[in-house]
């Protein structure tokens, strides 16, 4: 063993593992307070992707919009965060843990007092751009660090508790929407959150420690513009095929598709390009292996249906079940609790068993819900559609957190915020697509001029399309499921090092979960 593959001589790096700061296989009280704070406070911002869903109805007719214009104060907040999420890699091994958390939420406390004093929509999106600012860098950093400081045997627990948020934050945020927006303006969305961010402020500054050391590596303008410009028309071009069919799109949606689809690719070849030096916005090492390439090819179908129902099922409950804006938060509260009990039971299951058992029954389950959906009619009760979106919530988080895991487990730690940040990266830009493809087909289905104002055979035409649509496109994740495999526990061996690359990662004890590439 050469010197720098000590454990004493390896210092922490924000692309390696961590030395051990315990022996046994839980959390000191340090590493669980650090993952508190960003917990806590990651669960805040992610409360904001979803939070104006239920406010839509609302917002359109407060502030003259059509459904499609609306779609972009959520669709705008994940195509923010699909943008800037690939640049999460450079960001966790530029800076370290407190300098990214601190000003990732001085930045959503920003757009969040920007958002509250919104005279009109454009300001408004204003304040939910820079609210996603801020929130990019949050959940890679949480699922990083995660990784970094669980041990491999209760990753399973723990990990099923933190990608939970990723999906009950989104479901919770409709529900408080609609409870505050029965009662007060739709700015109070915004004004209470407000006190929060500051506190978590305030903890972050007294109590978070720094568990990386930054490294030498510079920032690649190029990819940045790339991957703003490929994500950026991809879901424009997307957004857009609704009106595109009614005659109101300024442009054809091929023509924005195809250049996100050209500078995706030029992106990808840039980065192939800047890994050798170990400069890369985004490694694409990570997709060599099938046990982080497929669970995430899953979590594209799981994250398009799931943000996108979310957009869809307000406005089908307004227009067809009657429901008030309260009776709708009331609605979605049970969502959130039954994604957190399913996902706190499943991470038991996934230690012992794996994915596979979580997953396949998930998948197929879902399906099932997103079809019954698509039946929705003039007849159909608030509790039968109430059961139906619990089911859809349990079956969705059967797949959510194993998938993770598994996918996560599977590179080296020093690939963890690469992998992390394609990761999130992938499910912001399926779920900007969701909500654009799902409200597309929704204003398809209605057969109107204006799908702003329907009647009840056009609310009902509309909700089977797009629920139809979520349907056939659920089908892709059981197929994803059933190639789905746990990551084989393996001694690794690391990749020779390069110029500029971090510490050699066998200085801390390999992790029985990491496998080589294949």
């Amino acid at each position: 063993m050469s010197p720098d593959e000590k454990p004493s001589q390896a210092a922490p790096s924000a692309g390696g593992p961590l030395p051990p700061s315990h022996t046994s296989d839980k959390l000191s009280a340090a590493d669980s307070l650090v993952l508190v704070i960003l917990t806590v406070s990651t669960f805040i911002v992610l409360l904001n992707e979803m939070l104006l869903g239920v406010a839509l109805p609302t917002l359109i007719v407060d502030l003259d919009i059509t459904p499609t214009t609306g779609q972009w104060l959520t669709t705008g907040y994940l195509l923010t965060l699909a943008i800037l999420i690939p640049a999460t890699g450079f960001v966790m091994r530029k800076f370290n843990l407190r300098t990214i958390f601190m000003s990732s939420l001085a930045l959503f406390t920003l757009g969040t007092a920007i958002a509250a004093v919104a005279p009109g929509f454009g300001v408004l999106f204003t304040g939910r751009i820079i609210q996603a600012v801020g929130t990019a860098a949050l959940m890679p950093l949480l699922m990083a660090t995660t990784m970094r400081l669980v041990h491999p045997s209760r990753r399973g627990r723990i990990m099923a508790l933190v990608t939970a948020l990723g999906a009950v934050a989104p479901a919770v945020g409709p529900a408080l929407s609609g409870l505050v927006i029965s009662q007060l303006s739709w700015r109070w969305l915004f004004i209470l959150v407000l006190p929060i961010v500051l506190a978590g402020l305030a903890l972050g500054a007294a109590k978070l420690r720094n568990i990386t050391t930054p490294e030498p590596v510079t920032l690649d303008i190029l990819s940045l513009l790339l991957s703003a410009v490929g994500f950026g028309a991809l879901i424009y071009g997307l957004s857009t095929i609704g009106e595109s069919v009614s005659g109101h799109a300024p442009i054809p949606p091929y023509v924005p598709i195809t250049v996100g689809v050209l500078a995706l690719a030029a992106f990808v070849h840039r980065q192939t390009v800047l890994q050798r030096t170990d400069n890369a916005f985004l490694d694409m090492r990570i997709f060599r292996t099938a046990s982080f390439t497929v669970p995430l090819l899953v979590m594209v179908v799981v994250a398009l249906n799931g943000f996108g129902a979310l957009i869809v099922l307000p406005l089908v409950l307004t227009n067809v079940v009657g429901l008030s804006t309260f009776q709708l938060g009331l609605f979605l509260v049970p969502g959130g609790a039954m994604i957190a009990l399913v996902s706190a039971l499943g991470g038991r299951v996934y230690d012992r068993y794996g994915p596979r058992p979580l997953a396949i029954p998930g998948a197929i389950i879902w399906t099932g819900a997103l079809w019954y959906l698509s039946r929705v009619d003039e007849g159909s009760s608030a509790m039968s559609l109430l059961t139906a979106y619990l089911v859809m919530s349990g079956a969705q988080a059967l797949m959510w957190a194993p998938m993770t895991t598994t996918a996560l487990a599977s590179l080296r730690a020093d690939l963890y915020p690469h992998g992390t940040a394609a990761f999130n990266a992938v499910q912001q830009l399926a779920g900007g697509a969701g909500g654009a493809v799902l409200i597309s087909a929704y204003t398809i289905g209605a057969h109107a001029q204006d799908a702003g104002s329907l009647n009840m055979a056009q609310s009902v035409s509309a909700a089977q399309a797009a629920f139809t649509t979520a349907g056939g496109i659920a089908f892709l994740a059981i197929i994803g499921t059933l190639w789905v495999r746990k990551a084989t526990p393996t001694r690794q061996t690391p990749e020779p090092q390069v110029i500029g690359a971090p510490a050699n990662p066998v200085a801390a004890p390999p992790s029985p979960s990491a496998v080589n590439p294949d």
